[in-house]
């Protein structure tokens, strides 16, 4: 694999700082830091666009040539940093390493095949974990790992304890639990009419009516019963049978006179 691994050309930076990197990106360059393996670290620039392209293909391992300080040095990949909007790349960390050295790297997943479960109704692939973080020599890093996915079925999943690693000198990093791939029934979401929201608006509250007291609210008089004391009767209504008129009050026209009135002397 290393002897497949892309060369990269670089020139050292002399200056350093957010103003002199921008100044690098506008003239297509990709500012970069090499360190490792007991040496200073070197800030150095490469063409954005063939790193970019490699990088975006998967490659981890690239040959650094830069004239007067290294020459075909092999480095790794270690940290990006992308733009505001993530999909820029405007820094790269790369670290020194030998052919012999065991380092620690992500890898992508590549799911194989078609899953069974799908040909159910309302069935979808869930890939949570799309890359897995190895331990191996570095000649022996992957470009990417294939899991074979043709027999998994509803409810059932794939997690990263049960990815094959291509060599026995490999070793798994990433939690084994780690869900890589799983097949699941999509729920429909049903919403329950609420009747709030359906039923036609009530008759809103007026806070500023008068609220009747308390026992009086849709109840009439009782037959023959006896007003409050104190209480005057309502406007035109007649006296209760066998009440006195009030005091002073005057007969209705062409009424009679109670019996045992007084009569004119």
């Amino acid at each position: 694999m290393h002897e497949k691994s892309p060369v990269l050309q670089a020139a050292k930076r002399e200056k350093i700082g957010t103003r002199y990197n921008n100044r690098v990106r506008a003239g297509g360059g990709l500012p970069a830091v090499v360190y490792g393996r007991g040496s200073d670290p070197v800030s150095v620039t490469v063409d954005a666009k063939e790193a970019g392209r490699h990088i975006h293909k998967g490659e981890k391992i690239f040959r650094l040539s830069l004239p007067g300080v290294m020459e075909n040095q092999h480095v790794l990949l270690k940290d990006l940093q992308f733009d505001h909007l993530g999909s820029n790349i405007v820094h790269a960390d790369f670290a020194r390493v030998s052919l012999t050295d065991r380092i620690r790297t992500k890898v992508p997943v590549h799911l194989i095949g078609e899953a069974i479960g799908l040909k159910q109704a309302g069935a979808i692939l869930m890939h949570p974990v799309s890359e897995v973080e190895v331990e191996c020599v570095v000649t022996e890093l992957p470009d990417f790992l294939e899991v074979e996915i043709g027999e998994l079925d509803v409810g059932h999943a794939i997690t990263a304890a049960n990815i094959k690693l291509p060599t026995a000198g490999m070793k798994m990093i990433t939690d084994k639990h780690a869900m890589v791939a799983q097949i699941v029934i999509q729920q429909e979401l049903v919403l329950e009419e609420a009747a709030t929201v359906d039923a036609a608006p009530g008759e809103p509250e007026v806070l500023t009516a008068k609220k009747p007291a308390e026992g009086e609210e849709g109840a009439a008089a009782a037959p023959g019963a006896k007003p409050a004391a104190g209480a005057k009767p309502a406007a035109g209504a007649a006296p209760a049978k066998g009440a006195a008129p009030a005091a002073g009050a005057k007969p209705a026209a062409g009424a009679a006179p109670a019996k045992g009135g007084d009569k004119k002397k």
